[in-house]
């Protein structure tokens, strides 16, 4: 196993984080899903330079992203943006596409549940038919019901991905499985061979270390069950703004580039603009805890 990171959390150029992750020893990053963002050269010499590799992209389901909602001219733009996802994976030589079927936050249904399974199936396997063209793996990540009312059990995504195509896979988020599944492990093992990505936070969805998770426990977990590729860093800290708060130096003012759909984004997540210090901060907590999870379970 590898360590990998999200960069949506935070706004910033792109030369920063990869800067961040090579100087904490990550592998990899797992880049938002922004294809008009960035100039896919560019961003393949940086990480070239620093030593890092690109494990593949994250969609960002703001509004107006969404492959079961009731305008076929919303779910058909869902459909170009995720191919073109796809497309920025595969010339940034990545392996992997995770994708949330449905817009974050939104939990109220606009049709059946079979209409809303069907418009599913249909436009996942357009995007497959393009992913396996370009040689990158989907893989459909359930979150928790409070950000959607569409897949929130690996049970759900491995019945979903069936239908898409044999070689689509699921990605399981800790933070999310540990709300959802009556057994986060047993969930991990059940998804066995099906398991493409599996993002990491504490079970407070803090920086790993930060929470009560068994992290040797876990990485175990993913080894039974046959993964042994990225854990990627998807850490939404809250933000306290009581005198009970114990990180004095968490909040920051916004980035000049974050955009305002950005930012509903990550409040929508429960979170806000951090500190430059704060968020580096949490970016090595979190490496130094997996690292010594992965060499206590590897044998290093």
């Amino acid at each position: 196993m590898f360590l990998s990171m999200h960069n949506w959390m935070r706004a910033e150029p792109i030369e920063v984080t990869i800067r961040r992750l090579a100087k904490y020893g990550y592998d990899s990053i797992e880049i938002e899903g922004e294809p008009k963002k960035y100039n896919t050269k560019e961003v393949r010499q940086l990480l070239k330079e620093h030593h890092l590799n690109c494990f593949g992209s994250v969609s960002l389901m703001f509004e107006g992203r969404d492959l079961i909602h009731a305008d076929e001219a919303v779910r058909a733009s869902t459909v170009q943006y995720l191919k073109d996802c796809i497309t920025m994976v595969k010339e940034l030589e990545g392996r992997e596409m995770t994708i949330v079927p449905s817009q974050v936050g939104k939990v109220k249904a606009m049709a059946s549940p079979e209409e809303e399974w069907a418009w599913a199936v249909e436009g996942l396997k357009e995007i497959y038919a393009h992913s396996e063209k370009a040689g990158v793996v989907l893989g459909l990540e359930p979150l928790n019901r409070f950000e959607t009312n569409f897949l929130n059990r690996h049970d759900q995504a491995i019945l979903l991905a069936n239908e898409v195509g044999p070689n689509c896979g699921v990605c399981l988020d800790a933070f999310h499985i540990n709300i959802e599944e009556a057994d986060l492990h047993q969930a991990i093992l059940n998804t066995g061979k099906k398991l493409v990505a599996f993002h990491v936070a504490d079970n407070n969805r803090m920086a790993c270390g930060q929470g009560d998770y068994d992290w040797v426990r876990l990485v175990t977990t993913l080894k039974a069950a046959g993964y042994d590729s990225a854990l990627t860093v998807e850490f939404v800290a809250p933000l306290d703004r009581t005198p009970a708060n114990p990180y004095k130096n968490a909040m920051a003012a916004a980035e000049a580039e974050l955009t305002p759909e950005q930012l509903k984004f990550i409040e929508d997540h429960g979170s806000g603009v951090l500190s430059d210090e704060f968020y580096s901060w949490l970016v090595e907590i979190s490496a130094k805890t997996l690292k010594h999870a992965i060499e206590k379970v590897e044998g290093r």
